[in-house]
């Protein structure tokens, strides 16, 4: 079994040459631990904010779980308008991208219209995967992101002034 722990911190990442982002060492080390050894990051589009979603292949089986909980519900709570097709097409629609040594990867352009992505980063833990938001669009979600903010922009200054993020 593997050493996962889940995710916890934040970073920021500036876009580098050719369209490569670099998942940083904190969450590069926790997903690789989650894919059990292997370099493989899990993206995905937010299902209600502008952002992605990162985790780790373990998480898949839990994935499984959750549609099968949602089934559940809706057939207790009698919600017609739930679809386990559209429901697992939206939770197993990620993309597996592999990174290198140094947690570069390359971001598919679909993933980076739907994240609303340009010239960074900010990587927000939230336990079992973590949010991958442009700040841009942090910046515009409301005050119950007030900390997610306000580490963005002391990390993305930080990064101007050539600190580590």
């Amino acid at each position: 079994m593997s050493a996962f722990g889940g995710y916890n911190g934040q970073s920021y990442s500036p876009a580098g040459e050719k369209g490569r982002f670099v998942l940083p060492p904190g969450f590069r080390k926790a997903v690789k631990e989650s894919s059990g050894g292997a370099r493989t990051l899990c993206l995905a589009a937010h299902d209600r904010f502008d952002c992605l979603v990162g985790f780790g292949l373990s998480r898949t089986e839990k994935l499984a779980a959750q549609l099968d909980r949602e089934e559940e519900r809706a057939i207790r709570m009698n919600d017609t308008a739930f679809d386990r097709d559209v429901r697992a097409a939206q939770l197993f629609g990620f993309e597996q991208l592999p990174f290198d040594e140094s947690g570069r990867f390359v971001m598919p352009e679909h993933l980076r219209e739907l994240g609303k992505v340009a010239d960074g980063l900010y990587f927000q833990a939230a336990g079992e995967f973590f949010f991958v938001w442009s700040p841009e669009q942090l910046a515009a979600m409301g005050p119950e992101w007030k900390g997610a903010q306000a580490a963005c922009a002391k990390l993305m200054a930080s990064a101007k002034k050539g600190g580590a993020a």
